[in-house]
């Protein structure tokens, strides 16, 4: 057995042979090893943008947003742990979708329908956001719609496991309810001194972690005229979807905060309505909308995972003043 100073100096193919189980026990040095990321092994999480063009026109179907290559994942992935797409459904088509997945959730982009899930059937329209705790869903379309989906697929993939039993109930968030929430919060009189105007959807089954899942987070939130959100950073890789904004709005996004509380040498991202986007972990972002009018937004991340195993590591820059 020989010392390797590299994860991929050997092959990971081991012959079937008798002695074939020391064949497969490796050894690596430690400083060539301890850091993955660093030596290129693993393969960092880039930045990533997918139009809402993707989804315009076209039959029904499912449109992967998918950087498995660049991620080195074995199935179609957004993030190591995560697998969004967009779904278009012509009206009155039916579209299932089904993975070995146990968290699903969905964001009405534009359109409504029913989606049925076992002998349950929530009926949906723009705006609204509602979750599936894995298996299988037939969405059936009143009107040609799209749909945001996330799930965490891929984390299965990589446990090399299968979905058992579900983790949570189903949930139905509307537009309605949705919009009325957070219009107490922005009207609320202490608003002006937190971080964000934005509501987190939470599920009862899920009280520990405080959460959309036990695996995933999502926020709904909003960022008035001329409004700077101050950077933050965390360990959960999100995918944001762009609700609705005007020229003017964008995101920030870099490794390194100076002491004056602006993120040195950013990447921007333009907001476009019904547009996507990966935020890599442990990144500074900020948020700013420069244009005239309110700006709305909703990340998802695998936080819910993340808070649980007490990694999440979420940091706030605060304004001195």
């Amino acid at each position: 057995m020989s010392l390797l100073t590299h994860p991929e100096t050997k092959t990971s193919a081991v012959s079937a042979t008798e002695n074939s189980a020391e064949q497969a026990a490796l050894l690596f040095e430690y400083s060539s090893a301890a850091d993955p990321v660093a030596s290129g092994s693993v393969p960092p999480i880039p930045y990533a943008e997918f139009a809402a063009g993707l989804y315009a026109s076209g039959p029904s179907r499912i449109i992967p947003l998918d950087i498995s290559q660049a991620l080195k994942c074995a199935a179609p992935a957004s993030t190591p742990s995560l697998a969004a797409s967009f779904l278009r459904i012509e009206a009155g088509d039916t579209l299932e979708t089904f993975v070995n997945s146990t968290s699903e959730l969905f964001y009405v982009i534009r359109g409504k329908g029913v989606s049925a899930i076992g002998d349950r059937e929530i009926y949906w329209s723009q705006g609204d956001f509602f979750t599936v705790p894995g298996g299988s869903a037939r969405h059936r379309s009143a009107e040609t719609s799209a749909l945001y989906w996330v799930n965490d697929q891929p984390m299965l993939e990589y446990l090399g496991v299968q979905r058992s039993h579900p983790r949570f109930i189903p949930a139905h968030y509307t537009r309605s309810a949705l919009t009325k929430a957070l219009e107490q919060a922005a009207n609320d009189p202490q608003a002006a001194t937190r971080s964000r105007v934005s509501l987190i959807l939470g599920n009862p089954s899920c009280m520990q972690t405080m959460t959309v899942t036990h695996v995933l987070w999502a926020m709904y939130g909003l960022i008035e005229p001329n409004t700077r959100q101050l950077p933050h950073r965390h360990q959960s890789v999100a995918v944001d979807l762009i609700i609705d904004a005007k020229p003017g709005c964008y995101t920030l996004v870099g490794t390194e905060l100076g002491s004056d509380g602006h993120i040195k040498n950013p990447t921007r991202v333009d907001w476009k309505s019904g547009a996507a986007f990966v935020t890599p972990p442990g990144y500074w972002h900020e948020h700013r909308n420069e244009s005239g009018a309110r700006a709305y937004l909703t990340p998802i991340q695998d936080a819910g995972l993340h808070t649980y195993l007490r990694t999440l590591d979420i940091t706030f820059y605060k304004d001195a003043d």
